[in-house]
């Protein structure tokens, strides 16, 4: 069933493989999965989405995180 974003996780790759993030002192933000940085966000960006985050359950906050890193989007991607 889809969030409340339209959102879905229905193979549960992302309670089986979540996101994370760090802050940087800059105010930036690196977002990785499996050990490995999958992007950069910088700028207004980056502060929305640790507002956004602050708000956020858990389920909540990896639906943001894939859905900023635009490549989770399409339901066809490979583990």
């Amino acid at each position: 069933m889809a969030g409340r974003n339209g959102a879905s996780d229905e193979r549960g790759r992302l309670a089986t493989d979540p996101f994370e993030y760090r802050i940087t002192k800059q105010g930036g933000m690196i977002v990785s999965r499996g050990g490995r940085a999958v992007m950069t966000i910088g700028g207004r960006e980056a502060a929305r989405l640790v507002a956004a985050l602050q708000r956020a359950d858990e389920t909540q906050a990896q639906h943001l995180l894939a859905r900023a890193s635009g490549n989770y989007r399409r339901g066809n991607e490979r583990s």
